[in-house]
């Protein structure tokens, strides 16, 4: 298979498109001994009928399974012979099988990982025994009230959209799905057009794109040619201003609040990532030393922004006593309000752009930091931009970008979702007005919780 285009998007990145649309990024890491290589699915859990929901999560289970020529046993021994790991994760819009080897061991991780992408046989037997082990996986998500807010959250927000349904799929639909139906997606969708190969560490872009034309697109199903199209382009979901109370008798409230945020190919995502670490990103964090430090009420509380194809997903979280819900709704909004005002400080700002920074950096000093980087970019994005480059547009944010992106987004409609001992209109009266309008200056939120 000859490539269709061979450049490098940065210094230490290089790249290389097939015909067939497979695409391989790698970063040469100097004095590494060991390489981290990962294969990137274009397919996941918004990419699914409603009826099989939970799909994509199914499959990245069962591709460990076996193929036609190795069991999952000989799978797993190969990796624990040389003290390799290897594993997968789904997420809405793309699915990551990954592993981390010793470099002399990659012709071994390529070879293997191709063969399971390509050439799992879904047995109905390890089909069946993978329908428990994912329902009790859900079971155990809807134990972790930490876990099941975010999902309940994403449903309140996105009620009927595919980004609104959670990545698990349900009881239902797990015990409904079939393994023709999981087998059909399958063989539908996993093909090279679909794929992003990225690898870390100690390799050779060359040697790497050799070993990958030695084994994909080799096997029998497939055929060359364009894969069917994912999904449609534009398809911004409507905001709900929903709340969604999940009774449970709980010693904490595990509250979500939030709205959409920015696309992952929005430029204004880089200033908005500053406003989201001054607000929640860190013990410094304004949450953080409000909700926690100075007032006790909460052990975890952060901010989060998500970002999807047409839009994003921001969330504040707190884990509170039930008895002070209300409350830290009322200063997670006062927070809000007030950078959203312009009140971000000199000091704030410039943390906010440090904290970002460093954890960047910090992120990529291991080779399977840097694969997934690069990984996540080409999949996501269709670009990498350098470190330097991400780092330069961080720097760039003015207290003007922050204060643009904060009216915009903190005055969008507001989803609520709830875990704890309430009943389900707890948090209706008068708070439903409160999360769908306009935030609510800082001083009348502090007037109202009384002094700080």
């Amino acid at each position: 298979m000859s490539p269709r285009r061979a450049a490098a998007s940065a210094p230490e990145i290089s790249r290389t498109e097939y015909a067939s649309g497979l695409r391989i990024v790698t970063e040469t890491m100097p004095g590494m001994r060991s390489v981290a290589l990962g294969v990137w699915v274009d397919v996941g859990s918004r990419d699914e009928r409603p009826a099989v929901a939970g799909a994509s999560h199914f499959l990245e289970h069962l591709l460990f399974k076996g193929t036609k020529t190795r069991s999952a046993r000989q799978i797993a021994e190969v990796f624990d012979a040389v003290g390799g790991d290897l594993n997968a994760f789904t997420a809405k819009e793309y699915t990551c099988y990954y592993c981390r080897v010793r470099d002399q061991d990659l012709p071994m991780a390529v070879e293997h990982m191709s063969d399971m992408l390509q050439n799992s046989v879904l047995a109905k037997a390890d089909f069946e025994a993978e329908r428990m082990v994912i329902v009790e996986e859900i079971n155990m998500r809807d134990d972790d009230p930490g876990d099941l807010i975010h999902d309940l959250f994403a449903e309140a927000l996105w009620d009927g959209h595919p980004l609104g349904r959670p990545v698990l799929g349900t009881r239902e639909t797990i015990a409904s799905v079939s393994r023709d139906q999981v087998n059909r997606f399958y063989r539908r969708l996993y093909r090279p057009s679909h794929f992003v190969i990225a690898a870390a560490g100690s390799l050779r872009h060359a040697d790497v794109c050799r070993l990958v034309e030695r084994h994909v697109e080799t096997g029998p199903r497939l055929a060359r040619g364009q894969a069917p199209k994912v999904r449609a382009g534009g398809d911004t979901p409507p905001l709900s201003r929903a709340s969604q109370v999940r009774h449970r008798p709980t010693e904490q409230a595990h509250i979500t609040l939030g709205t959409g945020g920015y696309s992952r190919k929005d430029p204004r995502r880089f200033a908005f990532g500053v406003v989201n670490s001054a607000l929640g990103g860190g013990m410094s964090s304004r949450l953080f030393q409000e909700i926690r430090e100075k007032r006790g009420m909460a052990y975890s509380v952060y901010s989060y922004h998500t970002m999807f194809a047409e839009t994003g997903l921001f969330a504040v979280y707190a884990g509170t006593t039930p008895s002070k819900a209300h409350e830290v709704l009322q200063i997670a909004r006062g927070e809000m309000a007030d950078i959203a005002g312009g009140g971000l400080s000199d000091d704030e700002l410039e943390r906010a752009k440090g904290h970002l920074k460093g954890s960047l950096v910090l992120s990529l000093e291991d080779t399977s930091g840097r694969m997934s980087r690069i990984g996540r970019s080409e999949i996501s994005h269709g670009e990498i931009l350098s470190v330097d480059e991400v780092l330069a547009r961080t720097d760039a944010v003015t207290h003007e970008d922050a204060e643009a992106v904060a009216q915009e987004v903190f005055g969008r409609p507001m989803a609520l979702a709830v875990i704890g001992p309430f009943e389900e209109g707890a948090f209706d009266t008068g708070l439903t007005a409160e999360v769908a309008a306009s935030p609510a200056p800082l001083e009348a939120a502090a007037h109202a919780e009384g002094s700080r």
